[in-house]
């Protein structure tokens, strides 16, 4: 899959169970961290897990397992690392308080839909 591709799935296994405000920041120019960057909200701890469940169900599906997880166990916010994509999941406290999209604020808002 190309990083597109896997930040378009992605994006639809978040907004299948119900994500609030989903982004999509394109930084392959920016970092050699990933090519995108995908970030939404999160109503409660318990809807994070489910939103990383259901982004690793779905790209494990694909061919696509995450390299590495964070933040699981701890609740208000779960990083993703698919290589090419950085999936990051926040309560709306703690996406406030850290404010990605401010401290990526060059990259490019891009839509997948």
């Amino acid at each position: 899959m190309t990083p597109k591709e896997v930040a378009k799935c992605i994006v639809e296994a978040l907004d299948e169970k119900s994500a609030k405000d989903i982004k999509v920041l394109k930084t392959e120019d920016l970092t050699v961290l990933a090519n995108y960057f995908v970030i939404c909200t999160a109503t409660s701890t318990t809807h994070i897990k489910t939103l990383a469940d259901a982004v690793e169900h779905a790209l494990e599906a694909k061919g696509e397992p995450p390299r590495r997880r964070e933040g699981y166990r701890d609740g208000g916010w779960v990083l993703i690392d698919f290589g090419c994509v950085v999936v990051h999941l926040f309560t709306q406290e703690i996406r406030e308080f850290y404010n990605l999209e401010r401290l990526w604020g060059d990259a490019e808002e891009v839509t997948l839909s």
